[in-house]
């Protein structure tokens, strides 16, 4: 892509943002421990986790993506996020509970109270692949977009996914999730500047006023909301109903998400916090999809189409990873310099929170659920403070390392591949909680490995055949059909009601 703006100034832009994120992380990693690294010490504000929370729901693959898709897609994509407040209720009102009552660092030690130790740990092995094939993905696109900034083979593509990982790690090593719960406020803030500076740079453009630009979005098929086609992937009611079960699992058994709620001081601030975020992610998205139909009108009547901007074919025709070039373009070649700017900032405003959550919250996981270290007494905090630490630069070294292999494989295929196992994975954990929950029935501990193993398979030969024998995609719905596998299977190898625990 051209430049339309010094490099100079976008490289100063970009260490100003960076030293403003530092500072905040010294001011709130000073005096850090384990206790404030994984918990927050249980003093963070629920407004502050709320808002900060919106940046970590959006991720720079869908800063870049869900604007662009407007044009395959309309607005088709706010049924799902309807279905993520239902799913939040659901966390508030089950999960949210469950977690504060029995005062867990790691969510997962649930299973090992309710099932036992191999459960558990299947549990938090499932967690940890999810959340490293899915953020790993997540970072290389944004670091891939980024590269695109430099001039053409000035600087290898290594080095820049290396400094990007570097000063992730350097901002959350100490201070944990204390750092990523006050870097977010700002992450968050840079990101939604970086949308609506967007959308008003082109309104402008357009001379258009805020009414203007509303009835003209209004009267393109960009504003559609629903589809209706049962057969298509993200008919509205299985967006809606995907929606709810996506959330569930993607917030309320993920370490990552849940973990920020438990740095809440009370059940009852949990709460609102997770109210508050589903609110503000409806509107947030939908002005994400807002910034969509905007561009795509841009786009088709000032710029000649998507020929226009060298991301069509001869007879005008384009794909979804052609829609995901959308915004990157518009904003660095046609907005000016500002706009420019801020787009950088916003993207990498929206990826510090994914990549910096994901890095604590494995190291999390990992050093209570494999290391033990809630139930070592007897090491010391100095010791669990550096291998803590060693933990947490052995993930980031290795997202780095498959940032490089998805750089050398560079086949949107493989890339898609690895999504689909990510959302394949959580299934298990969607299965293992709601038996828990929903029944009093133990099961055979050693059995649920497989179950975990077998589930994703058979879900993914059922979408198959569906496909083939019905036209029918199941979409995200696989999602519910992975953790309902589990479900039965666990039924299968039930135990006697027994006493439980949790």
């Amino acid at each position: 892509m051209e430049h339309t703006f010094p490099l100079s100034w976008l490289l100063t832009a970009f260490a100003a943002y960076t030293a403003l994120l530092f500072f905040i992380s010294w001011l709130t990693s000073r005096k850090a421990d384990s206790n404030s690294f994984f918990l927050g010490n249980k003093k963070s504000p629920w407004p502050i986790v709320a808002y900060g929370m919106v940046g970590t729901s959006i991720s720079g693959v869908t800063f870049i993506s869900v604007p662009g898709n407007v044009m395959n897609e309309n607005f088709y994509y706010m049924p799902l996020v309807l279905g993520f407040v239902i799913g939040y209720v659901v966390i508030a009102k089950v999960l949210l509970p469950l977690y504060y009552k029995m005062n867990v660092t790691s969510i997962y030690t649930y299973l090992e109270n309710r099932f036992g130790f191999t459960t558990y740990r299947t549990g938090a092995a499932v967690f940890m692949v999810s959340r490293i094939l899915g953020a790993a993905v997540r970072i290389f696109i944004v670091v891939l977009v980024l590269h695109t900034f430099l001039p053409e083979g000035s600087v290898p593509f290594w080095i820049v996914a290396g400094v990007f990982m570097l000063l992730i790690f350097l901002y959350t090593y100490r201070g944990g999730v204390k750092t990523i719960i006050w870097t977010d406020v700002l992450q968050t803030t840079f990101m939604l500047l970086a949308v609506v500076l967007t959308v008003v740079s082109i309104a402008r453009a357009m001379d258009w006023n805020f009414g203007t630009m509303t009835r003209a979005v209004v009267a393109t098929d960009y504003s559609n909301w629903f589809n209706w086609d049962w057969s298509a992937s993200n008919n509205a009611v299985k967006q809606f109903i995907s929606g709810i079960f996506i959330t569930i699992v993607m917030t309320g058994l993920d370490q990552e998400m849940m973990q920020k709620n438990l740095t809440c001081k009370d059940l009852k601030s949990a709460q609102k916090n997770i109210y508050t975020t589903s609110i503000t992610l409806v509107l947030v998205n939908l002005l994400f999809l807002t910034l969509g139909a905007v561009m795509a009108i841009y786009v088709n009547q000032r710029l000649g189409g998507m020929q226009g901007i060298g991301l069509a074919d001869a007879l005008g025709n384009f794909t979804k990873a052609q829609t995901d070039k959308v915004f990157p373009v518009i904003a660095s070649q046609y907005l000016g310099l500002g706009v420019g700017l801020f787009f950088i900032i916003g993207l990498i405003s929206a990826s510090y929170p994914s990549a910096g959550g994901a890095l604590t919250s494995l190291t999390t996981s990992f050093c209570i659920d494999f290391l033990g270290f809630n139930k070592k007494k007897d090491l010391a905090q100095e010791r669990k403070d550096k291998i803590r630490k060693l933990v947490h630069a052995s993930f980031a070294v290795l997202f780095f390392l498959i940032i490089l292999v998805l750089y050398v494989v560079n086949n949107q295929a493989i890339i898609n591949l690895v999504y689909l196992l990510a959302a394949y994975t959580y299934g298990p954990l969607l299965g293992f909680f709601f038996f828990g929950i929903l029944t009093k029935y133990r099961v055979r501990d050693k059995v649920t490995p497989f179950l975990a193993l077998a589930a994703p398979i058979l879900c993914y030969l059922t979408d198959l055949a569906f496909k083939t024998w019905f036209n029918f995609g199941l979409g995200f719905t696989v999602l519910i059909v992975n953790g309902l596998l589990v479900f039965v299977g666990m039924w299968i190898f039930r135990e006697k009601p027994s006493r439980v625990t949790a």
